[in-house]
């Protein structure tokens, strides 16, 4: 049976057979196979030493250095190229920044436009008291236009107030109505045309009816009485032109005017829960961060109970969501539509519906039975592997004490990632307002010039006007063909990939910043005392002297993979209409490529930033480093190193869970004791899915250092076993509990082994 160990077997002649048994099991071999004799055999490619030479593909092993003492202070700049192209990146995205803010204007997503690009309801212009939008004809919009132009061929105008009452134009014209009538119709109409000619033009409206506003616009105020529609108490309306029609057709216009509206109808909801119940969700946010940062704490005196007790617990919350869901389920048998499917009832906006469905109760019970079995038994598996796990958190914990900065970290990433996120949010929407008011000929009729680009000052006097007298000129969208206007895709292209290395490069300084932090404590032979005054800041301080270079190198390789995988998203979605199989077979693959890719890369950066924060070479030495350091070690990497970021995550399921829990039974009015308190909410899932996302990534915020800190004292433990051998002229940097622990297991593991051979 061939094993593959990390420990090094430098300078050790074993003749015994016994006594080599004992050897290969506290300290392990390179490679090797034993015998029934307890001999030693290696093959070609291993030296009998021990050590590989410097061919093999895993690399040549660190060798004893009486001089290093753990992380290097004489250091230099690494990768300035890098440096130089991030400070120029940075520059350009200032400049692309400026000129958005110039030309942009977000008024343009907030205020509804009239039919002359004119803001509805904005402060210090004509139509400030004017905030809803008034379609002239709302049966023109059930025209496929509004689906390619996103507007509907018929005058808008802003108005007061949505009309009210039932009017035709001739009707109101000779009656007391006329000034009711008239503040529908165009700014500055006169009454000095013919009913026809004022029709004709499109300065009033033929008819008006009953409407309330919706998202800033007016439609039509139709209900169903006894199954039948009707708007007002009426059944059919008068178009104005002497015929009636049927509701039917209003209904059918509304919905194609609504297409557009119906995601911003959605979103304001949504933004109404937020202002009602943000004080509650920052309360939530409160308690998740209480309790991450009591975890942590605790987690520094208590590591193998808290971790056992994390485990209990989260095998308690599963249970109860289980019974929860089963409760549920019992509970609406019997109640009427409780027994539709999901796939009969289709995508509702409001997920309160769903909680009425039996179906629903189901598929959460079997997801969280599955993840309840799952974890179960990967702990039974595991179970061996959790306490040299535990050992090892024990020994983060002590690092983690000694630097208690470094849980503050986590608030200085969370700050700078708010600065790129923001630049990026505000860059983003300035560049998409900062298009021109294009006008084009709209009618509902066959025009040979309908959506040609139009003056609306000269079209009523134009060849166009005489050619389709039908037609209107009108604002269509905002757009333009200047240079500027062409290259707006490829600035917004340039603002999200300067966001994803601006925001790697951040989490590559925290990762780099807590690295050289806690290798400082690894590599003190006495610890606490060899320790540098303030570890956190002066690691802070070297990354940012020395390695800004490195940083923006690996964080550029990082921002290209994901910059390449929203692209992908783009076409994807482009490419969903399309019937070709194999352009959507080869479009899953690539994603799924780049989607390993990314993760690939994430993994090895890491691991060159802990080397970077020790030796200070340059990111691609480091990387190639860290890579090979880690081949020698795939075993203890697989088991230990991963077995550590389960426990982490059970310890995050364990706060959002818990955070969770709390926020359903509150924002659901459960909680007797603060039912009245808990604010009315359009979707009570908006506040819960915001605390339970908030909960997370404060979660990970904090464990995140634990985290880190992990895989600093892993590879800084790895580099150990391979420099020293524990000798009195070589002794170990690790502490004598985690060195009881890591190779009394790796011990009880060679003689495992052994008897199964």
């Amino acid at each position: 049976m061939m094993k593959i160990s990390a420990f090094p077997q430098s300078n050790l002649e074993a003749t015994e057979g016994s006594e080599q048994r004992r050897v290969h099991s506290d300290l392990g071999a390179c490679c090797g196979e034993t015998d029934s004799l307890g001999e030693r055999r290696f093959p070609s490619w291993c030296s009998t030493s021990g050590q590989p030479p410097a061919d093999n593909l895993a690399g040549t092993p660190q060798k004893y250095d009486p001089t290093f003492k753990g992380p290097i202070y004489n250091r230099g700049c690494t990768d300035v190229i890098c440096c130089v192209l991030l400070l120029l990146a940075i520059v350009g995205y200032v400049a692309v920044g400026i000129i958005a803010w110039t030309h942009g204007d977000p008024r343009k997503v907030i205020y509804p436009t009239d039919s002359r690009g004119e803001f509805c309801g904005q402060k210090g212009t004509k139509n400030a008291n004017k905030p809803f939008l008034f379609y002239f004809n709302i049966v023109k919009c059930a025209s496929p236009l509004v689906l390619l132009e996103f507007q509907c061929p018929t005058p808008q105008i802003c108005v007061e107030k949505c009309p009210d009452r039932y009017l035709t134009f001739l009707s109101a014209r000779n009656s007391r109505d006329f000034e009711y009538y008239k503040q529908f119709c165009v700014p500055g109409f006169q009454n000095n045309k013919g009913v026809a000619e004022v029709l004709r033009d499109g300065d009033c409206p033929a008819v008006l009816t009953p409407s309330k506003p919706l998202a800033r616009r007016c439609f039509p105020a139709i209900h169903a009485h006894k199954g039948v529609l009707m708007v007002g108490n009426e059944t059919t309306y008068e178009d104005g032109h002497g015929s009636r029609k049927n509701i039917t057709e209003l209904v059918e216009g509304a919905k194609k005017a609504n297409v557009v509206l119906e995601a911003r109808q959605l979103a304001m909801r949504i933004f109404e829960d937020y202002t009602v119940s943000w004080y509650w969700i920052v309360i939530g946010l409160v308690i998740a961060m209480v309790l991450s940062l009591l975890f942590i704490i605790l987690l520094r005196f208590l590591a193998g109970i808290m971790v056992w007790v994390m485990i209990v617990m989260v095998i308690l919350v599963l249970g109860y969501g289980i019974f929860h869901c089963y409760m549920e389920y019992a509970r609406l048998r019997g109640e009427a539509g409780s027994d539709v499917s999901l796939v009969d009832l289709g995508f509702q906006t409001d997920l309160r519906v769903y909680l009425h469905l039996r179906q629903t109760w189901m598929a959460f019970m079997i997801i969280l039975s599955i993840l309840e079995v799952v974890i179960i038994l990967l702990l039974i598996f595991l179970r061996k592997r959790i306490l040299i796990a535990i050992a090892l958190i024990k020994e983060a914990s002590r690092a983690v004490g000694y630097v208690m900065c470094s849980l503050l970290y986590p608030l200085v990433t969370f700050f700078l990632l708010c600065l790129c996120i923001a630049y990026w949010a505000s860059t983003a929407v300035f560049l998409s307002t900062s298009n021109e008011a294009v006008y084009k000929i709209l009618d509902d009729a066959t025009c040979s010039l309908a959506g040609k680009t139009c003056n609306p000052e000269t079209f009523p006097s134009s060849n166009e006007s005489r050619l389709c007298p039908n037609a209107h000129c009108q604002f269509a969208f905002y757009g333009g063909e200047s240079g500027y206007h062409r290259a707006l895709l490829g600035l917004q292209i340039f603002n999200a990939f300067m966001f994803f290395w601006l925001a790697n490069f951040v989490l590559a300084l925290g990762q780099v910043t807590l690295a050289g932090a806690f290798a400082s404590y690894y590599w003190a032979m006495r610890k606490p005392d060899d320790l540098p005054a303030f570890p956190l800041f002066s690691a802070f301080g070297g990354a940012l002297r020395y390695h800004t270079g490195s940083l923006a190198f690996g964080a550029l390789i990082l921002a290209i993979v994901q910059i390449i995988r929203v692209m992908l998203e783009y076409l994807d979605q482009r490419l969903k209409a399309a019937e070709n199989k194999f352009a959507k077979f080869l479009m899953t693959c690539l994603k799924c490529c780049f989607w390993c890719l990314e993760k690939f890369i994430k993994f090895l950066n890491r691991n060159a930033y802990i080397m970077i924060a020790i030796y200070g070479t340059n990111f691609c030495t480091s990387a190639r480093n860290a890579f090979f350091l880690l081949m020698r070690n795939i075993i203890r990497v697989a088991v230990l190193d991963k077995v550590t970021d389960f426990l982490f995550l059970l310890g995050k399921l364990l706060i959002v869970g818990s955070v969770g829990i709390l926020a359903f039974f509150f924002f659901t009015h459960r909680i007797r004791i603060v039912q009245d308190t808990a604010p009315p909410l359009n979707y009570y899932w908006v506040p819960i899915l915001t605390v339970i996302v908030g909960s997370y990534l404060i979660a990970h915020g904090f464990f995140s250092v634990y985290g880190m800190c992990v895989d600093t004292l892993f590879l800084c433990f790895c580099e150990d076993l391979e420099r020293n051998d524990g000798s009195q002229e070589r002794p170990y940097f690790m502490s004598p509990e985690l060195r009881d622990i890591l190779l009394k297991g790796s011990a009880e593991e060679g003689k495992q082994e052994e008897v199964e051979e």
